[in-house]
This record gives structure tokens, sequence and C-alpha cells, in this order.
């Protein structure tokens, strides 16, 4: 008989051996998992130039958080393609007219606009096989200009001119649209013999208007994208989100699907010089009877800042959620740009500027310890001819002379904010 020792011994090496081989196979198990869920995240690349578009960074502004106690954020618009918050609006525009049928392929988009669409369209045109035109006001940065030139669009710049004018950069962009049209029925009614010697292209397919002022494509564009994209940065944890608004479109999506999401987030509104949507938030109308359009001597668009103001409400404006507005003035845009430059190495256009400006007005109101989204639309660099030219802003005025943020009563003996606020109402 075996002792007993010996058999115990047999028994504790064969339980040894399994011990080792179970570690070894669950290793190789967890590696295989490891493996698969590396293979799993690394992403294929995306298709084509609007698969770049949106997603964009939510950032902290060290400066203007530190300075208000507050966690203002800004999303990084001017990382798309193109360059701006635009570039969402073009490709939901474009897609939504071709599937309508609305726009072809080859086509031509036509649009009146002040640059940042403009520069969108003619961006992504291409990418869907169409062409763009562009009515640009000649008020607008000559770079504007240039950079849509330099992408293949059509360029017509015309003097500024009221909305009621028929010559109006958007009435003329409209316009062109319908010419582009008629052009293609009559390219599809005449034989090709005929058209020989004409300037119509045999491949004519009509035009495109994208009317971005009043095409909800627009306010859907952030309602379906930028404002899901801000929710789900935030984690759900945000109270206040602040915009400038031009067409509208931008503050109507992004605050409409917010509050759905969020009831109790407020969403307010900054308005430059010369705009008329202030009153219109805070009053219910949308002059006052010295603003009256018919009054003014200047252009409406008093302001340096570029893209935003407007004095008629559009279709897209309409669909904003907003709690309130402030005013913002010129100067505070031009000191904040230059402060933003100085502080967090931002170099952020007009609107973006306004923005920020518009966050530390409402980080005054709602004290400390808020968490609260702006958008940061464009860089400067479409905007070194007027906003970051420094004899162009001494015309006017607009020096930046500001060490810190005491122009809006940061940092100085001064308590309250600069410039008018009032709730809805």
């Amino acid at each position: 008989m075996a002792p007993p020792s010996s058999t115990t011994g047999a028994t504790v090496t064969l339980l040894s051996i399994l011990a080792v081989l179970s570690y070894v196979i669950l290793n190789n198990s967890r590696s295989r998992s490891k493996s698969s869920s590396r293979k799993a995240a690394v992403k294929k690349p995306s298709t084509g130039l609007v698969a770049a578009i949106g997603n964009t960074p939510l950032i902290r502004i060290n400066s203007l958080s530190d300075a208000t106690g507050c966690e203002i954020l800004g999303k990084s618009e001017f990382l798309n393609p193109g360059g701006s918050v635009k570039d969402r609006v073009a490709v939901k525009i474009i897609e939504e007219a071709l599937e309508c049928g609305a726009l072809a392929r080859g086509g031509v988009v036509t649009e009146g606009s002040a640059g940042s669409t403009a520069i969108s369209l003619a961006t992504v045109a291409p990418a869907y096989g169409c062409r763009c035109h562009v009515v640009i006001p000649d008020d607008a940065a000559i770079e504007k200009s240039q950079i849509l030139e330099a992408l293949g669009a059509t360029v017509e710049r015309v003097r500024p001119v009221s909305i009621t004018h028929k010559e109006h950069f958007v009435n003329i962009a409209r316009r062109r649209a319908l010419e582009a049209n008629e052009v293609a029925l009559k390219h599809q009614e005449t034989s090709n013999d005929v058209n020989r010697h004409s300037k119509c292209s045999a491949d004519s397919k009509g035009g495109f208007f994208a009317d971005q002022f009043e095409n909800l494509a627009n306010y859907r564009a952030h309602y379906e994208g930028t404002g899901p994209e801000i929710w789900e940065q935030v984690g759900g944890k945000l109270d206040a989100f602040v915009a400038a608004a031009g067409t509208g479109g931008t503050v109507a999506g992004v605050s409409q699907f917010l509050k759905e999401k969020k009831s109790s987030i407020k969403c307010f509104l900054i308005d430059p010089p010369g705009s008329g949507l202030f009153n219109k938030v805070t009053r219910g109308v949308m002059y006052t009877t010295e603003e009256a359009e018919g009054r003014r001597l200047k252009n409406p668009f008093d302001t340096v800042t570029e893209g935003i103001g407007i004095n008629r409400l559009t279709e897209n404006f309409k669909m904003a959620a907003l709690d309130g507005a402030f005013r913002g003035s010129d100067l505070e845009a031009v000191e904040m740009s230059r402060y933003l430059l100085k502080k967090d190495g931002l170099f952020v256009g007009s609107s973006s500027a306004m923005n920020c400006v518009g966050a530390v007005k409402v980080a005054q109101q709602m004290g400390p310890g808020h968490t609260i989204v702006t958008i940061l639309c464009d860089s400067g660099m479409r905007h070194l001819s007027k906003f970051y030219n420094e004899k162009y802003l001494a015309q006017y005025g607009l020096t930046p002379t500001a060490s810190g943020l005491e122009f809006l009563g940061l940092g100085a003996d001064v308590k309250s904010v600069n410039g008018e606020h009032a709730p809805n109402r």
C-alpha cells in the first residue's frame, strides 16, 4: 500500500498544474478580449470632407472661467473644415435640397451672405458635385471674398442696402438662382445645334437659393447636431447657453434642443449694436421709435462685428427658446478678442468674441458655480482687414486699451456688468 503522503503530493501537484493552465487560458482570453476591444476602438477613415464636419471639441475657456467662478465652455466650431459653424448649415441645406429634388448634382447653389455661410457652401458644394454663386456686401472683410474666389465660387460684391430693397445681397442671390433655372429650362427645350454658341454650358442643371435666413434646414442642423453634441459633452450638467444671432439658426436649434432635454437650462441672446433682436426678446417689439429702420441714416448693421445682428424676424429665429437677452458693444467685442488671444491663445472672430462677452454677462448675472456654454463660431483669420486692423478700429474709436476684463466690470471696482440686460417677457 502506498503511503498516504504520496497520494496527497500527487493530488497537490495535479491541482497546481490545473491552476497554472487555467491562469494561462484565462490570461490569453483576456488578451484576446483586449486586443478585440482595441481593434474595435480603431475607427475607420472617414469618407470625404463632409464626414469631418461636426463633433467639434467643447473647451474650457480658462481665463473667463477663472475670472467669473463659472465653467465657461466654448464649442470650437472654427475647427470645422470650412473654418466655421456654418459648415453644418451648408451640409444640411444642400443634402435636404438634393433629397427633395430642389437641387440637382451639377447645379449651382446661390446665397447672399456676409461671408461665413458663403465660404461653407463654397467648401461643401463640390463634395456634392455642385457649384456655388455668392452675393456678398462690399463692406464685408475683403479676405472673405478672396477665400471664396480661391474656393472656386463666383463672387458678386454689392453695396449694403435694406432687405426691402431689390438690390439687397440676399434678394440678388435669390434672382441668380431663378436665372440659373431659366437657363437650364431653355437648355432642355433647345437642341444642342441651336445652343452651340450659347454661354449656357452643356451640363446646365439649374440653381437653388440656399436661403439661410428662412430655410429651416439651418435650424435643424443645430437641433439635430450642435445641440445634441453639447448635451453629450457636458454630460447633462449645464446651466446656461448664450449666443448671438444672424440668421438665428444656431441659437434657435441649440436652445430648443437643450430646453427639451432640461427645462431649467437658461438660454440667452447677446445682441450687437444696430440689431433689433434684443428689443424683440425683451419687449416683444423689433424696433423702438428711435431704432425704426426708416429713420436710420447709416447701415442698419451699425457694428464692426460680422454675421450677427439683424432687423427682421427670420423663420429660424422664431424657433428660438430664449429666457432673456443682453446687449453687447463693439468695444466689448474688440477688447474680448484681444483678451482671449493674450490669456488663452484663442484667435477668434468678431461673432465669437461677442458670444464670449455674452458668456461673461450671463456668469455675472447667475453667479459663481454655474456651467455656461457658448459658440466659438470662427477664427480671426477671416477678420484681419477690419476687426483685427488697428487703423480701421481707430477710425471708430475702438482701439483696445484694457489690460484685463475691466471693460466688463471684472478685475476692477465696478460691480455691475456693462451693457443692458432684461428678462424675457
